[in-house]
């Protein structure tokens, strides 16, 4: 509830910002608020859920299990929400290798995620971002090879990222959006750090980030 109202405070700033008249943007906000679909967000965890796992060390080659396979069909949703739009979303994958340490990283591995950016009208430079994890893993954190399916932690996060992709490329905001799908969380936060990492060497204004984290 707390990032619903948040976001809708962000959009209501961002229309104003846009010269809406205040009915104007009440219409739009309720339009964002009543316009997630259960059952699209329902197909998006089965198809995630159905990599089998998505553990940072598992498959990157197959194209039906693990984290490769399941990285490369979020680029394709968002590839497709991008169609919808004119291209609105500049959409790539954003990685770095991370060193094994013993621990969590057992062989050095190419953390990736997934990015779609929504440039603002007004300053591109600025930014709300909305996370979710893409990765899941078992109890024993260097198991990679069995069944993690992760449904609530964390495909409903990543699918809630995909739905907010969905519907608010459909408007136009003077702040950009990033809607990004995080890997290497559950061995360690390396996704975010790379991420943090390239925002800071590419001085991005970052007004607000929203992390979906097990969102039901």
């Amino acid at each position: 509830m707390k990032n619903y109202k948040i976001i809708l405070q962000i959009f209501s700033l961002g229309l104003c910002t846009l010269g809406f008249a205040q009915s104007e943007i009440d219409k739009k906000l309720t339009q964002i608020a009543t316009a997630p679909s259960a059952l699209r967000i329902e197909n998006d965890i089965r198809t995630l859920v159905d990599f089998g796992t998505r553990h940072t060390l598992s498959d990157t080659v197959s194209n039906n299990r693990g984290i490769g396979a399941a990285r490369r069909w979020i680029k394709s949703e968002f590839e497709k929400i991008s169609e919808t739009c004119e291209n609105c979303l500049e959409v790539s994958f954003m990685g770095d290798m991370v060193k094994a340490d013993g621990r969590r990283i057992i062989e050095d591995t190419r953390v990736v995620n997934v990015m779609a950016i929504q440039r603002g009208t007004k300053f591109p430079n600025r930014f709300v971002i909305m996370s979710g994890d893409i990765d899941s893993r078992v109890s024993d954190e260097n198991d990679f090879t069995s069944a993690s399916p992760g449904a609530n932690d964390n495909a409903t996060g990543m699918a809630g990222a995909l739905e907010a992709a969905r519907i608010l490329s459909k408007y136009q905001f003077p702040t950009s959006i990033i809607y990004v799908g995080l890997s290497g969380e559950e061995q360690g936060l390396f996704g975010g750090k790379i991420m943090a990492k390239f925002a800071k060497e590419n001085q991005w204004e970052i007004v607000a980030v929203l992390n979906n984290d097990m969102i039901g």
